[in-house]
C-alpha cells in the first residue's frame, strides 16, 4: 500500500478532501515514497478557521512561555536529526552531508525564535510632553502562512514557523508537493510539544491550496520562496487581498574573481557554491566572471575539479553531488544547456547523460561548465537551477560590476580578492541583497535578514532576523496621560 499523506489541522491528522494525489518519488532510486493530496480550498478553510480559533488564547500566552516551546522543539529536532536528514536525501536527492547542513540551519532558526522575548522589547519616552508618556508595543497580528519550495524542504519552513508562533501568531504551512514528507515528519515531531490545538497547521497540496492560502480572508500574511515568476504572482495576489507578503524569488548569482585572488581557495568555494545541492538553491553560483588574466587558469582548475566530483545517491557517504529533483527538472536543465550552445556557448565540461551504476533511472545531471557565453545567452540571463556553471571574462573591476548589475536578479553576488579597497567598492556598488567577500555562498545566519533585490524579491520585509519580527508583529503607539 502506498502511503497517502494527511493534513494536520486543529491538532489532528485529517484526511484531505482531495480527489487527486501527486506521487512523491525518490529522484535517485525512482522509488514511490508516498502520495501527496492536492488539498482543496475547503482544506485551507478548515486550517484557517482552526488557526483563527486558536489565536486569541495563544497571543495571550506569556511570551516567555511561548519561547519555552522553542527550547523543547530544538531538543526534539536534535534527537531526530538523522531521521530528518535522511528524509531530505530521499525525497530531494541531496547528499547526506548537504541534508545535515540543511537541518542544522533549520535548527538555527529555532534558536533565533527562542530569542524573540529579547528582540521584541519595546521603546518609550517618559514625559514626551508635560505629564505624557509615549511607548511602542509589538503585538501579534493573527494567522500567517508559508508556501515553501522543494529545494530546502526542512530548512525553509523553519525560517518562518518558529518565529511566527513565538511572536504570538498562529500558522499554516503549505510545503511543496514534491517534498512533503519532510514536513509531515516535522509535524509528527511537534506533536510531542503539546502546542494548543490550531497553533500550527499543515496543508499539503499544490496550486489550489496555494491560491486558497493567498486569498483566504483569515490569513493576514504569507511568506513564499520559489521562482521569480511565481513570486510575482504571490506578491500581486496577496497585496490585492490586503495581506502582508514576503516573496523570495529566483536568482542568477555572480562571482567575481580578481587577479589577486587566492586561486585554490577561490576554486574550492566556487565548487561548493556551484554544485552543492546539485545547483538547486537560490544562492547557487551561476556565473563566474574572471577578471583580467585570471580566466585560463581559473577555467582549467574548475574543469579539473568538477570532473572529479563523485555523482551518486545521496545516502552513500562518498557521494559528493546528488540528483536534481525530477525527470522534468533534468529535461529542463538539459534543454537550457542545448539552447545555450545553440546561442554560441561552448561546453568546457558536459554533464548531460551522466548515469550512476545501480541508479540508471535516477535524475542525474553531472557538473557542467560553459564558456564563450554572450550577455544575451540564456545561460547568462536566466536561472538554470541545476549544476551548470557559466564562465565569463571581464577586463577590469568596473566591467565586472557592470555585468553583475545588468542582471534582472539581485539575490547574491560574491567577490574573491585580497584587495580591501575593491572589496569595499564591491559591497558599495553591486545591486544584490546578499554580498560575499571571499565567500562562495553568501547565506545569512538566522539572526540576519535573507536579502534579495530586483526580481529576486517582492515585498518590503525579508525573511529571518529583525525583518521577520517586524513582519509578524504590528507596532502600536501608546500615548498616556493620567490626571
Amino acid at each position: 500500500m502506498v502511503k497517502r499523506l494527511k493534513n494536520y489541522i486543529g491538532g489532528e491528522w485529517v484526511e484531505s478532501s482531495a480527489t487527486t494525489y501527486t506521487p512523491v518519488v525518490n529522484p535517485a532510486t525512482c522509488e514511490l515514497l508516498g502520495e501527496c493530496p492536492e488539498s482543496t480550498a475547503a482544506d485551507v478553510d478548515a486550517a484557517a478557521k482552526a488557526a483563527q480559533a486558536a489565536f486569541e488564547e495563544w497571543r495571550s500566552t506569556p511570551m516567555l512561555n511561548r519561547a519555552q516551546y522553542m527550547y523543547r522543539l530544538k531538543t526534539l529536532l536534535e534527537d531526530r536529526f538523522e531521521d530528518l536528514s535522511e528524509m531530505v536525501v530521499k525525497e530531494n536527492g541531496k547528499t547526506r552531508d548537504e541534508a545535515r547542513g540543511e537541518v542544522r540551519r533549520g535548527i538555527e532558526s529555532v534558536d533565533f525564535a527562542a530569542s524573540v522575548p529579547v528582540i521584541m522589547r519595546n521603546d518609550g519616552v517618559e514625559d514626551i510632553a508635560a505629564g505624557i508618556d509615549e511607548t511602542t508595543l509589538r503585538q501579534p497580528v493573527g494567522v500567517f502562512a508559508a508556501i515553501t519550495p522543494f529545494n530546502f524542504p526542512s530548512m525553509v519552513p523553519l525560517w518562518f514557523l518558529p518565529t511566527a508562533i513565538t511572536t504570538g501568531n498562529t500558522f499554516i504551512l503549505k510545503p511543496s508537493p514534491q517534498t512533503p514528507i519532510s514536513m509531515e515528519l516535522l509535524f509528527e515531531i511537534m506533536e510531542d510539544l503539546d502546542l494548543p490545538e490550531g497553533v500550527v497547521n499543515l496543508v499539503q497540496g499544490g496550486k489550489e491550496a496555494s491560491m486558497s492560502v493567498m486569498e483566504h480572508p483569515l490569513v493576514r500574511g504569507v511568506s513564499f520562496v520559489g521562482s521569480s515568476p511565481v513570486a510575482r504572482i504571490v506578491y500581486e495576489t496577496c497585496t490585492k487581498h490586503g495581506k502582508r507578503v514576503q516573496a523570495q524569488g529566483g536568482a542568477k548569482n555572480y562571482i567575481a574573481v580578481m587577479p589577486d585572488a587566492d586561486l585554490s581557495a577561490s576554486v574550492k568555494n566556487i565548487m561548493g557554491a556551484a554544485y552543492g545541492c546539485a545547483g538547486q538553491r537560490c544562492l547557487a553560483a551561476a556565473v563566474v566572471v574572471a577578471v583580467g588574466d585570471m580566466y585560463d587558469q581559473l577555467k582549467d582548475e574548475l574543469v579539473k575539479q568538477a570532473k572529479g566530483l563523485r555523482v551518486g545517491y545521496g545516502l552513500n557517504e562518498t557521494t559528493q553531488m546528488g540528483t536534481v529533483i525530477s525527470t522534468a527538472a533534468r529535461e529542463r536543465i538539459t534543454k537550457m544547456i542545448e539552447q545555450g550552445v545553440q546561442q554560441g556557448a561552448q561546453l568546457a565540461l558536459d554533464g548531460r547523460g551522466v548515469t550512476v551504476n545501480g541508479f540508471e533511472g535516477g535524475n542525474f545531471v553531472g557538473p557542467t561548465i560553459v564558456e564563450n557565453v554572450g550577455s544575451d545567452n540564456i545561460l547568462a540571463r536566466e536561472e538554470v537551477f541545476g549544476p551548470v556553471l557559466t564562465i565569463m571574462k571581464a577586463d577590469d573591476f568596473n566591467s565586472v560590476v557592470d555585468i553583475i548589475n545588468k542582471s534582472k536578479y539581485g539575490n547574491a553576488a560574491s567577490i574573491f580578492t585580497n584587495n580591501g579597497k575593491q572589496a569595499r567598492e564591491f559591497k558599495y556598488r553591486v545591486n544584490a541583497g546578499n554580498i560575499g567577500v571571499n565567500i562562495g555562498v553568501a547565506a545569512p545566519s538566522a539572526s540576519f535578514p535573507f536579502g534579495g533585490q530586483k526580481e529576486s524579491f517582492f515585498g518590503d520585509l525579508h525573511g529571518q532576523g529583525i525583518d521577520s519580527i517586524n513582519f509578524y508583529t504590528e507596532r502600536k503607539i501608546v500615548i498616556e496621560r493620567w490626571l
